[in-house]
């Protein structure tokens, strides 16, 4: 099939109307945010070079391309109405094309916005995600006051890991002890008073532990004040947000499955759910893509402002099931698959039989 003039006047519409609504929506987001945090970056002095390149920069794709559906969906809803008020979509249609050919431009555009989308959420932004998290550790999230307690999690296969109190601020954990199992046997437990993380050499420091290990029935008891050993912990695994898993890509949201499956945290889940969310939220742009199409390819008395309004109506309904799904899908709720899933199925149905209305 051979694209013609009307088919790159269209794809030129589509993406000229997508820019433009990124463009607006960038300077909202920015200038709200700014107002918001202005006086977090002057109180922490956070320089302005910083702010422009290692936080906004690395920020505004993400939740661009978070809100990309809506984006398609208004754009496609905006440029179509237009075209169908100056009856060029009649022009078009009464020259011999027929409704299904007048989609092709329009799924051309909407999968490689789609295949764009999922390559930057799966590998660009997380890369660039790890920077506008560590500006924000840095001026402004206030670490300072972390701490929890009565942390317990398996480390390792067969080593569950238990302290009393962790402290952010100096990365001290107190009330430590390290229970070694192997078929459902206690073989060893470590026990110290205080455990400190070491930048340098990413190491944890132990200060007055004792072992206990048990061997046929006897009992060997270990003691020492001082003990540097590798657990497999990191302070930073205590007091991840949920927003940092956008820096990681797809092969390391696969360990952080398995490891949070070791450590039976409960939130596998989470992670599982925001996996199959790249994979699936893509889907959402062609989905939307037909249904803006169908909107806005028939002629009203209330003109663009009408099309305007229930598109706005869908896309932000779109949005709301999507959330709900995904909150189910993180909680475990649901399978993490089903609950990505459902949205585009309700929208894909909804799609497909305005589709077939727009058609008659």
């Amino acid at each position: 099939m051979k694209l013609t003039k009307i088919d790159y006047y269209i794809i030129k519409r589509f993406l000229g109307a997508f820019l433009l609504a990124l463009g607006l929506f960038t300077v909202i987001i920015i200038v709200f945010d700014v107002s918001e945090k202005i006086d977090e970056f002057i109180e922490n002095n956070a320089p302005f070079y910083e702010v422009v390149f290692h936080y906004y920069v690395n920020w505004v794709p993400f939740l661009l391309n978070l809100f990309s559906p809506v984006f398609v969906f208004i754009s496609v809803i905006f440029f179509t109405s237009k075209m169908t008020q100056n009856s060029e979509i009649v022009a078009i249609l009464a020259s011999g094309v027929s409704y299904k050919r007048l989609m092709i431009p329009y799924a051309i555009t909407a999968i490689f916005l789609a295949l764009v989308s999922f390559s930057l959420s799966a590998w660009i932004i997380p890369k660039a995600d790890k920077t506008r998290v560590d500006f924000e550790n840095t001026y402004i999230r206030e670490r300072s006051h972390y701490s929890q307690s009565q942390i317990k999690t398996q480390i390792s296969p067969g080593n569950i890991l238990s302290i009393g109190n962790f402290n952010f601020s100096d990365s001290t954990g107190y009330k430590v002890s390290i229970e070694n199992i192997s078929n459902g046997e206690l073989k060893s437990k470590l026990y110290a008073n205080r455990m400190s993380w070491n930048e340098e050499t990413e190491k944890w420091k132990l200060t007055k532990w004792w072992i206990r290990r048990f061997e046929d029935s006897s009992e060997v008891l270990t003691k020492g004040k001082f003990m540097d050993t590798i657990i497999p912990f990191n302070p930073e695994d205590f007091f991840r947000k949920n927003d940092d898993v956008q820096m990681f890509n797809l092969r390391e949201l696969d360990q952080m499955i398995s490891l949070e499956e070791m450590r039976g945290t409960g939130n596998t889940f989470f992670y599982s759910t925001e996996k199959y969310k790249r994979f699936l939220m893509p889907l959402a742009i062609v989905i939307l893509t037909l249904i803006g199409v169908s909107v806005s390819t028939k002629k009203t008395r209330g003109g663009i402002g009408l099309n305007l309004g229930v598109g706005l109506l869908i896309s932000f309904t779109f949005l709301i099931v999507f959330q709900f799904f995904l909150a189910y899908g993180s909680s475990g709720s649901m399978h993490p698959f089903l609950a990505t899933s459902i949205p585009n199925i309700i929208f894909g149905i909804v799609a497909f039989v305005m589709y077939r209305l727009a058609q008659k």
